[in-house]
């Protein structure tokens, strides 16, 4: 399986490819160079891995929740590449991404980002046995003070919510976590790990119904934006 994943929800830009069991993956951060990046990154990963887009089996993104802009600009591009090879899109939470990097151990795993205007975006898993995560709870977004937890005597936590806020949301854990670090972003490779199992098992949608997860505010992508990324994707390989 060849599943091309994209991830540009926060400061860093990530593309990764899975191909076979091999992950091929760029990643960058770079804030406000995001549409520069993305298209390039992608040709990179497939060039390296000798492929075509038209060997791509699917695409899986990161549907956020994240920066506006960030998560349009992944939408579109999944939209683009997937409409110009009829292939099917897998949308992947941001914040699980995110938590995939957590420590592989039996604690609870609270994922947040930083959402500007003393706000976090937030999210709670557990590490299943298969290694990968699933949600306690629905994400949510709001004042780190405000945060409500599922019950767990454990935590991790990760993300540029901790380095932001560590002090609240210290408030809001039962114990000093396990383990914690605010310098990580979602990536893409972890994108393509969630959405490998679920492209395998049928479970990809057709691009028009990958939209993207702002928690905030209902933004839709405008048609000007679905046009550029659908004609970005149509350049050749």
């Amino acid at each position: 399986m060849n599943l091309l994943a994209i991830e540009t929800a926060t400061e860093s830009c990530s593309v990764a490819l899975l191909c076979g069991e091999r992950i091929i993956a760029r990643s960058e951060l770079a804030p406000r160079r995001h549409a520069e990046l993305l298209l390039p990154m992608c040709d990179a990963v497939l060039a390296e891995a000798g492929l075509a887009r038209s060997a791509l089996d699917g695409v899986a993104v990161g549907r956020g929740p994240g920066a506006f802009t960030g998560v349009r600009l992944a939408i579109a591009a999944a939209h683009g590449i997937a409409l110009a090879l009829d292939i099917a899109v897998v949308p992947v939470s941001s914040l699980a991404a995110l938590a995939l990097q957590a420590p592989p151990d039996d604690a609870a795993i609270l994922a947040v980002i930083d959402a500007r205007m003393g706000e976090i975006y937030a999210g709670t898993f557990r590490r299943g046995s298969d290694g990968l995560v699933t949600a306690l709870g629905a994400e949510s977004v709001g004042r780190a003070a405000e945060l409500e937890l599922p019950r767990a005597p454990a935590w991790n936590v990760i993300g540029s919510g901790w380095a932001t806020y560590a002090p609240a949301l210290r408030e809001r854990l039962p114990a000093a976590p396990r383990w914690a670090d605010g310098a990580c972003h979602p990536q893409a490779a972890d994108v393509a790990v969630l959405a490998a199992p679920l492209l395998r098992a049928g479970q990809g949608v057709p691009p028009e119904q990958a939209l993207p997860v702002y928690l905030r505010d209902k933004v839709a992508l405008t048609l000007a934006e679905q046009q550029a990324g659908r004609a970005a994707a149509k350049s050749p390989a």
